[in-house]
């Protein structure tokens, strides 16, 4: 239909993009994210707004040398996506060093399955082609797409590396796969209004916190792996790293735990800022007394 059409069009130019060497696929991938900072300007607002209450040590140069960074980061990601969906293992492979996988099927041996704790970083997608070899069927949280186009495409391209696909709202499915021992790839760093979150400071700033993660592993001792991903030497290589599983997690604090986990993630940010979302509304939903940072 008509009105599918400009996605056509993008569907065809990444597929001719990924063509390229790699150095000249992240040379357009900075291009376009330079691009998109141009045109999206609510966004460029958000992620400048997320790293000044972030990051209150950088001056005001500093700060816009890292949200076009940020946004350069993400046009990368909008190549590296396509490179998940379509470039062959052999493509793939000589980019990619992964380390503590040891920790992964320790824990899988278990039978109670994985919950691998991460944030939403530039190169989520890839990291599902590059753990592919190395585990089990894995399953990933999503969000479907009002677009169905959109939706119908980003589902079949990531089964190349994650079968299953669970939406946001379809916790029965998320237990049901984690019984049958599977990896499930879980973001717990978004913005959360509801019974299950929690203020806790982000980077020293309040923020309401998802507590689902603490609630799922404590109902089947489900061990939690922190997985850290990185992009280096602007697409040369990417790094990832399974850290051992949380001790002691969760706990008998709800705050505590929820707290923990965003210092993990603060943690993994810090090693590389500008590959993290920041055009998401992370301090937006706080309780009553706190200012609306995006107003």
């Amino acid at each position: 239909q008509p009105r599918y059409w400009p996605l056509w069009c993008g569907i065809v130019l990444l597929r001719l993009i990924i063509l390229l060497p790699q150095f000249a696929r992240m040379s357009v991938g900075r291009f376009l994210g330079r691009l998109v900072m141009r045109v999206a300007g609510d966004r460029r607002q958000v992620a400048s707004r997320n790293l000044a209450l972030c990051f209150p040590e950088l001056d005001e140069a500093a700060r816009n040398d890292l949200v076009r960074r940020h946004f350069e980061s993400i046009g990368m990601g909008i190549i590296e996506l396509s490179m998940a969906w379509w470039c062959s293992d052999q493509q793939l492979e000589p980019l990619l060093t992964i380390t503590g996988i040891e920790h992964m099927h320790k824990a899988l041996e278990e039978g109670k399955g994985v919950l691998m704790l991460s944030g939403h970083f530039a190169i989520t997608e890839i990291a599902g082609r590059a753990m592919l070899p190395l585990l089990p069927p894995m399953a990933a949280m999503y969000r479907p797409s009002d677009n169905p186009m959109n939706d119908q495409v980003r589902r079949r391209c990531r089964g190349r590396s994650t079968p299953e696909l669970i939406s946001k709202t379809s916790i029965r499915k998320l237990v049901k796969l984690l019984r049958a021992n599977y990896p499930v790839w879980y973001a717990a760093d978004q913005a959360y209004e509801g019974k299950g979150a929690v203020l806790v400071p982000f980077f020293g700033e309040p923020a309401m916190t998802n507590t689902a993660i603490r609630q799922i592993a404590k109902m089947g001792g489900i061990p939690v792996i922190p997985l850290a991903s990185k992009r280096v030497g602007n697409g040369r290589r990417y790094e990832f790293e399974f850290m051992p599983p949380l001790e002691n997690f969760p706990g008998e604090d709800v705050q505590a735990d929820a707290l923990r986990i965003n210092q993990i993630l603060e943690e993994q940010i810090r090693k590389a800022p500008e590959q993290y979302y920041w055009v998401h509304r992370r301090f937006k939903g706080r309780p009553e007394g706190f200012a609306d940072p995006y107003e």
